[in-house]
């Protein structure tokens, strides 16, 4: 779209949105509801989409995108009334007798710019939480993944006009002009180079962002763990959608007692999960394009690769790839991976894993395997990440009563369920102030007398 396009298309949403029509909270469960309905009834041409795109099995696309979507408009219809009421609050007695409340009201118009990896997801999961808190929205899916681009303005075209929701579709030359444009509020899912000139856009205007990026997520596993279990969840979170999942496991960090054990138990999870030829499983899906084929290729060492390591060019495919004896100096541990590579680290003391972890940009997720109290606790208190799991990986994302996001380099704000309300909300705090008595001690004349009152009232 040019320029002046996207122009109009915000011009017209923030028309729309003065006129009130998307604050009642009917409105808003409407607005969910065929939200819903579209997904049911497009279901396959999102799936469709998914398989082309990014080689995702059916009922990997459902559990991981479409499913998880559906889910969050459900919670959404379920809780609306609550979250969208207003609610009082206690009153200082030096304000009597007034009423004080807090009354959540939408920022206006949202820009939401979702990313490739999970195209379906990542664009309704915030689309639902804008639309449950009465924003109107321009919706930006990633240029990486055309197709899934493609059916999500085809099934938001076909069931909300352009001035409540509207998808642009396009490549760098559509971000840069929505960027330029004066939103109420962005929310934007993707990599930490583009997170940093979306929030320096924002700033020119002050117009508040919300940033989920990634990292390289730890995955801890103790002497204590449950081994064979914890191979098994790792492979699953770690190999899904072929490793582009930005809570995705990026490496292993064990004690080195157990590393040995360890590494023949994820070789046993990944042929039990993928087969003994993974290029061959059709359920397995591929990179999203050449480029990052290429990339992540070139972050395998094969002479420390223990477990596949074989690729398919032409498919752009790689197998489920374990390295071990990997240390900080490798090129796999230089960035985020993003792709079916696993490498293996040791500590000698959880102490010593501590004080790498919170030496390192700081992860989305951190994921800990351990049967040991103190471990778990120490964990959870001492190292500085986003979200993670306990003896699993990745599912902490995959619900509404929890807020999701990250925190310093893996982003800013949280949204899913009453967090994803609150972020596409501004709470105006009120206070409703009665006429018939009026306090007369904050008024000149100040005596000595009022004074005192002042002190005792105010303290």
């Amino acid at each position: 779209m040019e320029r002046s396009e996207i122009e109009a298309v915000l011009k017209v949403q923030q028309d729309y949105f003065s006129t009130g029509a998307t604050l009642p909270v009917a409105a808003r469960k409407d607005a969910l509801r065929k939200l819903r309905h579209a997904l049911e009834t497009c279901e396959k041409l999102l799936t469709d989409a998914l398989e082309q795109d990014l080689g995702k099995n059916p009922q990997e696309s459902y559990m991981c995108e479409i499913g998880l979507a559906k889910s969050e408009i459900t919670y959404l219809l379920h809780h609306i009334d609550r979250f969208a009421r207003e609610h009082r609050v206690h009153t200082p007695l030096v304000q009597h007798i007034s009423r004080s409340f807090v009354k959540p009201v939408p920022y206006g118009t949202a820009l939401i710019m979702s990313p490739w990896n999970y195209p379906v997801l990542l664009a309704l999961d915030p689309l639902a939480d804008a639309l449950a808190a009465g924003n109107t929205v321009v919706l930006k899916p990633s240029a990486y993944a055309p197709a899934s681009s493609g059916a999500l303005e085809k099934m938001i075209g076909e069931c909300f006009p352009p001035e409540h929701v509207k998808v642009i579709t396009g490549g760098r030359a559509e971000n840069s002009c929505l960027l330029d444009c004066k939103f109420d509020t962005i929310f934007f899912t993707g990599s930490k180079a583009v997170g940093k000139e979306v929030m320096r856009k924002a700033s020119e205007h002050l117009i508040p962002v919300t940033l989920e990026l990634g990292g390289k997520s730890p995955c801890i596993v103790d002497e204590t763990a449950n081994l064979p279990l914890a191979a098994k969840r790792i492979v699953f979170g770690k190999f899904v959608n072929c490793g582009q999942t930005c809570v995705a496991p990026d490496y292993i960090y064990c004690a080195e007692s157990i590393r040995d054990a360890f590494v023949t138990e994820l070789k046993k999870q990944i042929a039990r999960q993928y087969g003994d030829n993974p290029l061959q499983n059709p359920a397995y899906g591929r990179l999203i394009n050449r480029k990052h084929f290429d990339r992540v290729c070139g972050l395998i060492d094969q002479d420390k690769v223990v477990y596949g390591g074989q690729t398919d060019s032409e498919h752009l495919r790689i197998a489920p790839t374990v390295m071990d004896h990997v240390t900080w100096e490798d090129a796999v541990m230089g960035e985020e991976i993003f792709g079916p590579v696993l490498p293996v680290l040791t500590y000698q003391s959880l102490e010593e894993a501590a004080r790498k972890i919170n030496g390192m940009d700081s992860p989305l997720a951190l994921y800990l395997f351990s049967s040991d109290k103190d471990h778990i606790r120490f964990v959870k208190e001492r190292i500085q990440y986003g979200g993670g799991c306990i003896n699993d990986v990745v599912i902490h994302l995959a619900t509404s009563e929890m807020g999701f996001g990250g925190v310093g380099e893996s982003g800013m704000g949280v949204y899913h369920g009453r967090r994803g309300f609150d972020t596409f909300t501004h709470e105006k705090s009120i206070v409703d102030k009665k006429t018939f008595f009026d306090l007369p001690m904050r008024y000149q004349p100040y005596t000595p007398f009022y004074e005192r009152l002042m002190h005792l009232f105010v303290r």
